[in-house]
């Protein structure tokens, strides 16, 4: 008898598992259908139980606050595969740093730009648009930029160590002019309000970033509105 037990244990646990993995699916992509259709705000917890039909009570046991299950979404559609890699350690990241020309450095920011944005782009605006009224998020979005600063001056510092910087600028105002370019709200003003393809904005955002901060003989970038 206890052995049977022992296998049913043993039988049922994957499932069990397989279930729960399941169901956080379905409420994050819930959440996220929710949250970019009628913002953060408009979007109540009983919403996103329903849409994703599961009870009210297994979405506070899975993240606490809509502004934890919020944090949640962000992390893992940021990261994709690669969710619990800190960010130093991703592929991308790794392949940014170890690219020694410089424009195809910068080009492989624009690329991956490009990337996260298609698949995060419409988040990070509800992350913008509720952090203006509520603390949490509005930590989530300071973490977001913060990251999105450190990862730049990291670049920069390099493009600096390789003597490929502009002595235009130097390595804080060249941070700057990186982490603006690159900024989430970029990417709104051009793709989700004007309407550009990702691949333009991949186009003018990598022409942009040689022109803006590589010397003269690493640049090869077009600085022209719309890309090549």
């Amino acid at each position: 008898m206890a052995e049977a037990v022992k296998r049913a244990r043993r039988y049922d646990s994957p499932r069990r598992r397989e279930q729960a993995a399941a169901t956080r699916r379905a409420i994050l992509e819930a959440a996220q259908r929710l949250f970019e259709e009628q913002g953060y705000a408009a979007t109540s917890v009983s919403d996103i139980a329903k849409a994703a039909g599961v009870a009210l009570k297994t979405v506070y046991v899975g993240f606490d606050t809509k502004a934890g299950l919020l944090r949640v979404l962000w992390d893992e559609r940021l990261s994709g595969d690669e969710a619990d890699i800190p960010v130093t350690e991703r592929a991308w990241y790794c392949g940014v740093l170890e690219e020694a020309d410089p424009e195809r450095k910068l080009r492989l920011v624009a690329v991956q730009s490009r990337v996260v944005k298609t698949r995060s782009g419409a988040l990070m605006e509800v992350i913008r648009n509720a952090a203006a009224a509520d603390p949490e998020i509005a930590k989530l979005w300071v973490d977001i930029k913060t990251k999105l600063y450190d990862v730049s001056r990291s670049i920069v510092e390099q493009l600096h160590q390789n003597d490929a910087l502009t002595s235009a600028l130097d390595v804080t105002a060249a941070t700057d002019v990186l982490w603006t370019l690159n900024h989430p709200s970029v990417w709104q003003l051009l793709v989700a309000e004007r309407g550009w393809a990702a691949e333009q904005y991949e186009e003018w955002l990598g022409g942009n970033l040689c022109s803006q901060l590589l010397r003269e003989p690493h640049r090869a970038g077009s600085d022209e509105i719309g890309g090549g």
